[in-house]
């Protein structure tokens, strides 16, 4: 397995597996089950892989809370494959969507791009905090139509909503993540429109192409 801290110069190769079709709603017969060519990375292999030397790092982010709790795995921007945006908290969109995450930053900036790793092991899972508004990320499952399960930073806790199996494909040098409210993978819906154009959401039954794969960098601070 290879570092975390992945660079740029992979986003140049497109992915060849075809994309689901954007705007699917969600459906809920049965979980996802880990991929082919898939591993679960815990809280420990997180922190290693961030620690390596001599690799390339996004940007320095600020404002990282200093509520952030002492166990966190790491400090990381997520790039989607798909569309090469980093993904950014809405902090400033008004309710009911306030939070949303969405991959359409071009750099990392600054606390918009940067979520702390935080990883429960006891559920084997991370929980996911915005460094824009101190937030955890939710999987919005009473959510209905094309912004069902989309992800948004806004809980103050983290329970089953708010944690993520995290995974890595060596082959491709790529990341996913697996809700464990519904157990779909996270996908950035590159074919939206408006104020959900590449949102994130747990739709995806499997990591069927780009769509469900992400670039991790540490943010250095």
């Amino acid at each position: 397995m290879t570092s975390a801290l992945l660079s740029l110069s992979a986003l140049l190769a497109a992915s060849a597996l075809a994309a689901p079709a954007a705007g699917a709603a969600p459906q809920n017969d049965k979980p996802a089950a880990a991929p082919a060519g898939w591993e679960r990375v815990d809280g420990a292999e997180l922190a290693r892989f961030a620690g390596n030397d001599g690799r390339t790092e996004a940007p320095a982010a600020t404002g990282r809370s200093a509520s952030a709790q002492a166990d966190d795995s790491g400090t990381f921007a997520l790039k989607s494959a798909r569309n090469g945006k980093f993904t950014a908290t809405e902090k400033n969109y008004a309710s009911p969507n306030t939070g949303v995450l969405r991959a359409r930053s071009a750099a990392v900036t600054g606390a918009w791009e940067g979520f702390a790793f935080e990883w429960h092991e006891a559920t084997q899972t991370y929980a996911l905090k915005s460094l824009a508004n101190n937030r955890y990320v939710a999987v919005e499952g009473n959510y209905t139509g094309n912004a069902q399960n989309v992800l948004r930073a806004r809980s103050t806790g983290a329970g089953t909503w708010e944690r993520f199996t995290l995974y890595y494909n060596e082959d491709v040098d790529r990341w996913a993540l697996q809700s464990a409210l519904n157990g779909r993978f996270v996908a950035m819906e590159n074919s939206y429109t408006g104020s959900l154009q590449y949102a994130l959401r747990a739709r995806s039954l499997e990591v069927t192409g780009s769509w469900e794969q992400f670039e991790l960098f540490e943010i250095a601070g």
